[in-house]
């Protein structure tokens, strides 16, 4: 079946990371009618104004990648905002979509929906099997609702509530901020730094042993796409009865150390790398299984050291605007 570029899409968090490059993706394949909403247009923790939104729109599709996200620094310091955030702009919009008849959505969660010490590489039938990571356990539990919400809605309504479930992210328009970011654009401040002031040392969280997956956010785009345009017969042939999410990963981990070499190469630091290992390590091993999305015809392109290359000069470029968000 074609896909009609003419559908109405609305891009849920379109200044992000990831809706951000969903957005350029959707327009590069010739999508003509998506919209977006900023924060000072639609406070989407406001029930009734995101109801109002979609009874002013008519609209075909939604991509949900609207999030409060962060690294374990921030998820440590503000539980109750994640977990009540992530609740309120899920269940809202979710809802305010089969309220307002929307057959189609995507909802983008988070590996770390998987248990701390979940059999490697992690399967989608993982989810519930065990004791989450204590360190973003507020933030997982609110993205289980996510899918169980979308789970929920198709059993009960029939409704096309898909769900995909990224490995770590990173690229343009990170998080760059020098407490609460993700390991990479954490990391690739720091080095930067440390070049421009001539330092001899970076000193890195944890022992440097843990192993991660790492998806370039245009790679994360493509493949949420992907899986939007699957027609329902195809898709209804790869997902078991609640088992309705998607793996999203390149299949490839590595050490936070190999990490840390890599990305000294990429800024061009030459110095010494120290491992403060008082620091927390987080999950041991997060490594996803992403033969579901390989049989659904996707696979990542992105290497990790073109995407941190990437990454390094979206940062270089807009360093200004990014290094205190």
């Amino acid at each position: 079946m074609p896909v009609d570029l003419n559908q109405t899409i609305f891009v849920a968090g379109h200044r992000g990371m990831v809706g951000s490059a969903i957005v350029r993706q959707l327009q590069a394949k010739g999508y003509t009618n998506i919209i977006t909403a900023t924060h000072a247009e639609l406070d989407l923790c406001n029930q009734a104004a995101v109801q109002q939104f979609f009874e002013n729109h008519q609209i075909d599709q939604v991509y949900l990648a609207a999030a409060k996200v962060g690294g374990i620094h921030a998820n440590n310091t503000y539980p109750a905002d994640f977990i009540y955030q992530n609740l309120m702009i899920e269940a809202n919009v979710i809802h305010a979509a089969h309220v307002n008849n929307v057959q189609k959505l995507m909802f983008l969660g988070s590996s770390c929906i998987y248990p701390k010490f979940a059999q490697q590489p992690m399967a989608e039938s993982e989810l519930l099997k065990g004791e989450l990571e204590a360190t973003n356990e507020p933030y997982a539990i609110a993205k289980i609702a996510g899918i169980k919400l979308c789970e929920s809605y198709n059993r009960q309504f029939g409704r096309d509530y898909r769900s995909v479930m990224p490995t770590n992210l990173y690229g343009p328009h990170d998080n760059f901020h020098p407490e609460n970011s993700h390991v990479i654009p954490a990391l690739l401040r720091r080095f930067h730094e440390a070049v421009k002031d001539n330092a001899e040392v970076v000193t890195i969280w944890g022992s440097g042993t843990p192993m991660r997956e790492f998806l370039h956010v245009d790679d994360m785009a493509a493949a949420s796409i992907h899986v939007m345009e699957l027609d329902d017969t195809t898709f209804k042939a790869n997902t078991q009865p609640m088992l309705s999410h998607i793996n999203v990963g390149t299949g490839i981990d590595s050490t936070i150390r190999e990490l840390a070499e890599t990305v000294a190469k990429v800024t061009g630091f030459q110095g010494r790398l120290e491992f403060d290992a008082t620091k927390p390590d987080g999950t041991p091993r997060k490594l996803m299984d992403v033969s579901r999305l390989a049989d659904l015809g996707w696979k990542a392109s992105i290497s990790l050291e073109d995407g941190l290359r990437d990454a390094y000069e979206w940062y270089l470029n807009n360093i200004d605007s990014a290094r205190n968000k």
